[in-house]
């Protein structure tokens, strides 16, 4: 069977999309350079390769491709089982391509949907959008690979849990959930030979480029009422972990096949189980992987033995989730972060020459003008190398959406706008959604300008002036990761 796996092209404007390998799908300035690598297709794209099959893999967006030269890619490969990641932001859009695709290629091409977007789980969704044949919910590399074997059978799709489709009276079905996959070092390595490898970035402390992109485990044990990936994706607080020598194994392989010169661990939340973490330095060192890299992590998941360990391994740089500087917005958030226990994490990071990135969102339960200043100050006082400050934006299924929801504090069903990169679309109990991203602009301006004192570089009104009014511009610069 001929079979696509597509990340469709995302512009508007002077604007690209991020959204495969993406836990925040947004906008970002076609000048920049961040782009997250895409994960669960290059999986996908894997898992079939393994059991004979030979998928045709884009990324648009990597390959900066509009929407006609999609189109035409689409036309040479002439696939039976066309299979696209989208997400609520770009939802819009991608339903707009989809009867493009479906208009030009006519009936003779399935397609299928997938990603974190909760919009196109219901019955409805299939009832009302006749263009799209399946919806494949949450992990989908083996319903894939289900789906192709029982499509070239003329097998009965109703098999398939974690499928959503339409039986042969046209009726919408949807299946069971499907079981997470226990042992994750079944999966092959994500398959990298038809993608731009080059063109991804997720540099975080000024890792030297090329850099890979890992994953060392997956899901997250923790609770954010705000994280897409453990909700949609992974159905709940669930977290799986890779074998340490298979993971030092492939990032030697990376490095020796593609020369890259640094690593980013993507995970949701690397750092859990220490003695994990002290294995996979000792792997690390043992295959002489000879690089830097940088890792997401958790501020309460490190100690000096870690970092030391880490560091001597070749840590050169951490993300860390802090998202408030107000302990009551942090424990109401579910994420159970004890801010002092992270300011000692940070104190210690910095001491081991460590560069460290932050995450900061305004517009959590519980948010006053007061809450947020708290966290702009934070921000400041910590003097990350790079930080990102968002709009925190609840997304469909989500358990802070059904919060916001029934407390009537959603105020915007657009979802071009659901990217918390400039516009706000929740309200809290003490502010709106214009303090909100006055608040955003606010922030951005301050660290550009702490920024520019940290570097030496003289102050003056006209750097101001031009600065606010570019602020959501400049954002651009330094906000190139998403929340934890």
């Amino acid at each position: 069977m001929r079979i696509f796996l597509g990340n469709p092209p995302w512009n508007e404007g002077d604007m690209y999309g991020v959204r495969a390998g993406s836990r925040w799908p947004h906008l970002e300035d076609k000048h920049s350079h961040y782009l997250p690598f895409p994960f669960f297709m290059a999986y996908t794209a894997a898992v079939l390769e393994q059991h004979g099959y030979y998928p045709r893999m884009v990324d648009a967006i990597a390959e900066r491709l509009t929407d006609e030269a999609f189109l035409y890619a689409i036309e040479k490969s002439r696939p039976e089982l066309l299979i696209l990641e989208v997400s609520t932001p770009s939802f819009i859009h991608d339903l707009e391509l989809l009867h493009s695709i479906r208009q030009r290629f006519g009936k003779d091409i399935r397609i299928a949907l997938c990603g974190p977007n909760h919009l196109m789980v219901n019955s409805q969704f299939l009832e009302n959008n006749p263009d799209i044949d399946f919806v494949m919910r949450g992990e989908y590399e083996y319903i894939t690979l289900e789906l192709v074997k029982i499509l070239e059978s003329g097998g009965d799709p109703g098999s398939v849990p974690g499928l959503n489709f339409r039986d042969g009276h046209g009726t919408a079905r949807i299946n069971p959930p499907r079981e997470l996959l226990g042992n994750i070092d079944s999966i092959p390595w994500p398959s990298r030979h038809q993608l731009p490898m080059m063109n991804y970035y997720d540099e975080a402390g000024g890792i030297v480029h090329p850099s890979a992109q890992m994953w060392a485990s997956r899901g997250c044990p923790h609770q954010c009422i705000f994280c897409v990936w453990p909700q949609l994706v992974y159905g709940g607080p669930n977290y799986r972990v890779r074998n340490p020598d298979d993971v030092a194994e492939e990032m030697a392989w990376l490095v020796n096949t593609y020369n890259y010169r640094s690593v980013y661990f993507d995970d949701d939340t690397f750092n859990i189980g220490k003695n994990r973490m002290l294995r996979l330095c000792d792997a690390i060192r043992k295959r002489n992987v000879n690089i830097p890299w940088s890792i997401m992590a958790r501020a309460d998941g490190m100690d000096r033995d870690v970092l030391e360990r880490m560091r001597e391994a070749g840590l050169y740089s951490v993300k860390y989730g802090i998202e408030s500087g107000e302990q009551s917005i942090v424990n109401a958030s579910g994420k159970n972060l004890d801010l002092t226990t992270a300011r000692e994490t940070i104190r210690l990071t910095r001491e081991l020459g460590i560069k460290y990135h932050l995450t900061f969102t305004f517009g959590l339960p519980g948010e006053t003008k007061e809450t947020a200043r708290r966290t702009l100050d934070m921000a400041l006082e910590l003097d990350p190398e790079t930080v990102q400050f968002s709009i925190c934006t609840p997304m469909p299924g989500s358990k802070y959406y059904d919060m916001a929801r029934e407390k009537g504090y959603i105020n915007d069903s657009d979802w071009d706008r659901y990217t918390g990169f400039n516009s706000a679309v929740i309200r809290t109990d003490a502010l709106t959604s214009s303090d909100l991203e006055e608040i955003l602009v606010q922030a951005q301006q301050e660290w550009y300008l702490h920024r520019e004192a940290r570097a030496g570089i003289k102050k003056n009104r006209s750097v101001f002036n031009r600065i606010s009014g570019f602020a959501k511009d400049i954002a651009h610069g330094f906000s190139h990761t998403e929340p934890e």
